[in-house]
């Protein structure tokens, strides 16, 4: 592993878990700050902004700005800018995340006739929200969201994500959505955009199987799973395609392997 010029982190499971930092993680990260080797911390969550995200790791004492940070809410804004003509006219069910990342973006939000509808997670999801994306996804509008986890760990367990809210949508209105986080390939090569680093000198870690492990598979990105998280260790073996490494934790021992 010490040949590796830059590091793509998941968060959640990875990093902290809820509210608690995983101790050796945050010290694996320390000691990539001491060596100057570049970081970015890549998540599907897109109900929080950078900034937010990079005050909650320095509360846990991980060293993080929010030019380490980046979310399936700044995938999204890049995707737009990249295969559309502004000004976009988009109606967008989700958090503050996704808001400010399209209001930087310069997209138009509307739900009257919209070119687009957006979707990350949203707590305050409503039958109304669901009917107006109906309705513009049935006049031709285009389905977007930032990622398809179905459910999402809080401290009070698994909850419904925002894969569960998309699915609902697509239903309703009979859309085949296009997703922009992990696993798929457009979040890791914007990352890798980030870190200016080759795929084959990056790793990208992760505890969670099917959405890290499988996002640096399909980009040709080497990977490490750690068993912190959502995929135990053992339940690798079920899997098809191994990751290039696997640890029971996130340890500053394995920069010196």
């Amino acid at each position: 592993m010490s040949s590796y010029r830059g590091f793509i982190m998941d968060l959640d499971g990875t990093i902290y878990k809820g509210k608690e930092v995983i101790k050796e993680s945050a010290t694996f990260v320390h000691a990539l700050a001491d060596r100057h080797i570049p970081y970015v911390f890549l998540t599907n969550n897109s109900s929080r902004t950078p900034t937010e995200i990079a005050e909650k790791l320095k509360r846990m004492n991980v060293p993080a700005t929010p030019g380490h940070i980046y979310t399936s809410s700044l995938a999204m804004a890049a995707y737009a800018r990249e295969h559309w003509h502004f000004p976009i006219r988009a109606y967008v069910i989700g958090s503050r995340g996704l808001v400010h990342a399209l209001e930087e973006t310069g997209v138009h939000f509307t739900d009257q006739n919209p070119d687009v509808v957006i979707i990350g997670v949203d707590r305050f999801f409503t039958y109304e929200k669901l009917a107006k994306a109906q309705t513009a996804l049935l006049n031709g509008a285009k389905l977007l969201a930032t990622n398809a986890d179905k459910a999402i760990p809080t401290e009070d367990g698994y909850m419904p994500g925002n894969g569960a809210i998309v699915a609902a949508v697509a239903k309703a209105s009979g859309s085949t959505p296009t997703f922009v986080g992990k696993p798929e390939q457009w979040i890791v090569d914007q990352s890798l955009s980030m870190l200016k680093t080759a795929k084959e000198e990056t790793l990208l870690i992760g505890d969670n199987y099917d959405t890290d492990i499988v996002a640096g598979l399909r980009s040709g990105v080497p990977t490490l799973h750690v068993g912190t998280g959502v995929t135990p260790t053992e339940a690798l073996v079920e899997k098809g395609q191994q990751p290039t490494f696997s640890s029971p934790k996130l340890d500053a021992l394995l920069l010196d392997q």
